[in-house]
C-alpha cells in the first residue's frame, strides 16, 4: 500500500510537489505556515503514515490524497511536539461519512441497556481512531474531526479524557485549570441560554469536549479563539508550541 512504501522511501520521492500543493490547498489553515514549518509538517506526515496503518470502512476507498491528508491535519499539533505524541497505538479507520458504534449501559439496578451511536468520530485510549470522511460539499464548516480526535489521543496520554494532557514543565497546572475551568463554565452558561456561539456546542457536552473543539479552533480559526477566551487560547499556545493566530496576516 502507498501508506506502506513511506516506510522505504524518502520523503522527497514519496509524495511529488503537485500532490502536496493539490491536498495542502483543501486545508487552508495550513496556509498560514513558514516555508520552514510546512516542510516540517510534511516530513512529520510522512513519518506518520510510515508507522501508522490507515483502513477504509463500509466501503471507503482511501485515496492516496485522503490518507495525505489525514496525516497533515493529525501532524499539525505535534508539529513542535513530536511523534511521539501518538506512540503506542497503529490504527486509524476511516468511514464514508457519520457511523453508528453500538453501546451498552448497566444501571444502578444491574439491567444492561443496549443502544446505537451515530458519531463523526471517536479516539480509543490504548486503541485506534476512527474518523468520518465527508466529500467537501457535505463537511460542516468550522469543524475539524481528524484534529478533534487527534487531540484526544494527546489528552489520553496521562490517562482518561479528561480535558487536562500532560503539560510540560515550564506550564503551571494551576493557570491551565483556571483557565479551561472559567472557559468551559461560561461556554456552557451561553449554550444552556440558547446563545449563538463560534465554538461547536459540542464543547459543551465534557471537559474533554471542550478541550478537542478549543484544539480544533485553536488551528483553524484561533483569531476566534483568541477573541472569545484568551486564556485558554494562551494556555493552548504553551502546550502546543505553536502560535497560529500570530501567523495570519491582516
Amino acid at each position: 500500500m502507498w501508506f506502506r512504501k513511506a516506510r522505504r522511501r524518502t520523503s522527497r520521492s514519496t509524495v511529488d510537489d503537485a500532490q502536496w500543493r493539490r491536498v495542502e490547498e483543501r486545508l487552508p489553515f495550513l496556509h498560514y505556515l513558514s516555508d520552514g514549518d510546512r516542510q516540517r509538517l510534511r516530513e512529520l506526515a510522512l513519518r506518520f503514515l510510515g508507522e501508522k496503518e490507515m483502513y477504509g470502512a463500509h466501503g471507503m476507498e482511501l485515496s492516496n490524497d485522503v490518507r495525505l491528508s489525514i496525516a497533515l491535519q493529525a501532524c499539525l499539533p505535534i508539529l513542535n511536539l513530536g511523534l511521539e505524541y501518538y506512540a503506542g497505538w497503529v490504527g486509524i479507520v476511516v468511514y464514508p461519512g457519520d457511523f453508528i458504534v453500538p453501546r451498552e449501559i448497566m444501571d444502578e439496578h444491574g439491567v444492561v441497556h443496549r443502544y446505537e451511536d451515530r458519531l463523526a468520530g471517536e479516539a480509543w485510549q490504548g486503541g485506534p481512531v476512527l474518523l468520518s470522511w465527508f466529500d467537501e460539499a457535505d463537511a460542516d464548516d468550522g469543524t475539524n474531526v481528524v484534529i478533534h480526535e487527534f487531540a484526544h489521543k494527546i489528552d489520553m496520554l496521562n490517562g482518561g479524557p479528561d480535558g487536562l494532557p500532560p503539560l510540560h514543565a515550564d506550564m503551571d497546572r494551576r493557570r491551565w485549570a483556571a483557565a479551561f475551568k472559567s472557559a468551559y463554565e461560561d461556554f456552557c452558561r451561553r449554550v444552556e441560554a440558547g446563545e449563538e456561539t463560534a465554538m461547536d456546542p459540542y464543547a459543551a457536552e465534557h471537559p474533554s469536549e471542550f478541550f478537542a473543539v478549543a484544539s480544533e479552533m485553536f488551528f483553524e480559526a484561533p483569531e476566534l479563539l483568541l477573541s472569545e477566551y484568551p486564556a485558554v487560547y494562551e494556555q493552548l499556545r504553551l502546550f502546543y508550541r505553536q502560535d497560529p493566530a500570530a501567523r495570519i496576516k491582516p
